[in-house]
């Protein structure tokens, strides 16, 4: 087809005396008006004098990201759900009838893997989407299956990953079956849902002096992920950046009003963990949202955040102050655990040094640590467990979704009042940049927390790309059409000259 320019440019030769063509009367049947020249010829002179030798050869375009438009995977995104509300609430630790359900989360997973499978196969003909992050994923599980042979405990070493092997299926299961906002939405829910629950029990433990850890901290009311009070810190500080986003996302004030509150109270929640890394987290994640929203206005976002943090200070719980001092002067530490845990950091980059290739073996590290201790530091955790080159595709797993992400946050930027995705592409990159700096206190490299940040981080970018492109070919149809209305018009035209001439001819 022509471009518009083809068209309006078009002006038809002398009349003639005779009936109209049989192309003029299928133009107005309603086919396309064929002119003299024709496409092809039309393309290849542009070609030849617009474009170098070079830029003629085509280059080859991304894949499509058609996946989303298909339908499937409904059971699979049920199952996901449901594992993971077992996951965060653990119903079996909160209520006595359902103490004999421990192994749900387990039955719930494999229901997952086997209504997914199936689907994927028949939906995508494959077994997952590859984007970058996948691929990693899969080099970080061979590098762990490598470990194992040369592990100093075998046996330890494969049990550990076959726990990692856990977060990972449901981090592919996760790629694949959210493919509509809602969808993605939901999952948010769910975290933003046990994050306030942890936030709302923090508070009542505080209140009722309830201090299960040192005395003077409390932990999370869930066990598992969110019982050692720094994992429930690191948690709650990498869900608030997307409360704040979605409260920017909404046009509904109560929608605003709820988002902001949940942000207010695990703020709070962060707070009365005592937990230093959590504090740091928080003021990353802080940090980032603010200078991203507030690029046109640089020195109001400073000063802005500089007030916030001396609110949050002001009103912090007693000893917290000190508790943060211990960050540079390990003797305002009142237990100790800041001097132990850089005795730890430096044995692990020892065994790290010493072990380059395959480390000791994945989950070994206590075996050669201090006292049984693991590494506090996910990074060196990986280095000395797996290697240095696991930890390097470790860190590239991290932080492959900002690059994707801030394009998202550019191209999003001009028409951020409106769009729904420039704001949680802004909210999950401070939750990336606050797990990467909550980490480095945690030896988490194992658990679920990345898994969903960077499977939301994949979501969130399939589910724009999908859409943007689905923009495009809107606005491309609508083109084509007024094309073809102004094709049709012009025709009537030239019938209706036609025949008036063979009227005054007769």
């Amino acid at each position: 087809m022509r471009s518009g320019s083809s068209f309006v440019d078009y002006e038809p030769v002398t009349p003639s005396r005779r009936a109209p063509s049989r192309e003029t009367r299928d133009a107005a049947a309603g086919f396309a008006f064929i002119t003299e020249a024709p496409a092809k010829e039309d393309s290849t002179e542009t070609t030849a004098t617009t474009a170098s030798p070079s830029e003629s050869k085509p280059k080859k375009e991304a894949k499509p990201e058609r996946w989303i438009f298909r339908r499937g995977h409904a059971i699979s995104y049920a199952g996901l759900f449901l594992f993971t509300v077992v996951l965060y609430f653990r119903p079996y630790e909160l209520f006595t009838a359902l103490r004999s359900l421990t192994s749900l989360a387990f039955w719930l997973g494999v229901f997952t893997l086997a209504a997914f499978l199936p689907s994927q196969l028949a939906t995508e003909g494959n077994l997952t989407a590859r984007p970058r992050e996948v691929n990693l994923l899969l080099l970080f599980c061979l590098a762990a299956l490598l470990s194992i042979p040369l592990a100093i405990s075998p046996g330890e070493a494969w049990g550990t990953f076959t726990e990692f092997l856990r977060p990972v299926m449901i981090f592919i299961v996760m790629i694949n079956v959210v493919r509509t906002e809602w969808r993605l939405k939901g999952i948010f829910f769910l975290t933003l849902l046990v994050s306030v629950v942890l936030s709302v029990g923090a508070i009542s433990d505080y209140r009722m002096a309830r201090f299960i850890v040192e005395g003077y901290r409390v932990a999370g009311i869930i066990g598992n992920l969110f019982g050692n009070p720094n994992d429930m810190a690191l948690h709650l500080v990498t869900v608030i950046p997307i409360a704040v986003a979605l409260s920017f996302t909404t046009r509904n004030l109560l929608f605003k009003i709820f988002y902001a509150v949940c942000a207010l109270l695990m703020v709070v929640g962060c707070m009365l963990t005592f937990s230093r890394a959590g504090f740091l987290g928080l003021v990353c994640a802080g940090g980032v949202i603010a200078w991203k929203i507030g690029r046109k206005n640089r020195l109001a976002v400073v000063v802005l955040t500089v007030i916030c943090l001396a609110t949050v200070i002001a009103f912090a719980p007693a000893g917290y102050t000190s508790r943060l001092d211990s960050i540079v002067d390990h003797s305002r530490d009142a237990v100790g655990s800041a001097g132990a845990r850089t005795n730890l950091l430096y044995r692990s980059i020892r065994v790290a040094i010493a072990n380059p290739v395959f480390g000791v073996g994945m989950g070994n590290f206590h075996i050669v640590s201090i006292a049984e201790l693991v590494s506090h530091n996910a990074y060196t955790q990986v280095a000395a467990e797996m290697g240095v080159a696991a930890m390097v595709v470790y860190i590239m797993f991290i932080i492959s979704p900002f690059k994707a992400l801030r394009v998202i946050e550019s191209e999003t930027f001009e028409d951020r009042k409106a769009s729904r995705f420039y704001y949680l592409a802004v909210g999950l990159q401070a939750s990336l940049a606050a797990y990467m700096v909550c980490s480095f206190f945690a030896s988490v490299a194992y658990q679920w927390y990345v898994y969903y940040l960077v499977g939301y981080s994949v979501c969130l970018r399939r589910i724009y790309k999908a859409e943007k492109r689905a923009r495009e070919e809107r606005a491309v149809k609508a083109e084509d059409e007024g094309h073809v209305e102004v094709v049709k018009e012009r025709t009537q035209g030239f019938l209706e000259q036609d025949t008036l001439r063979g009227q005054l001819k007769a």
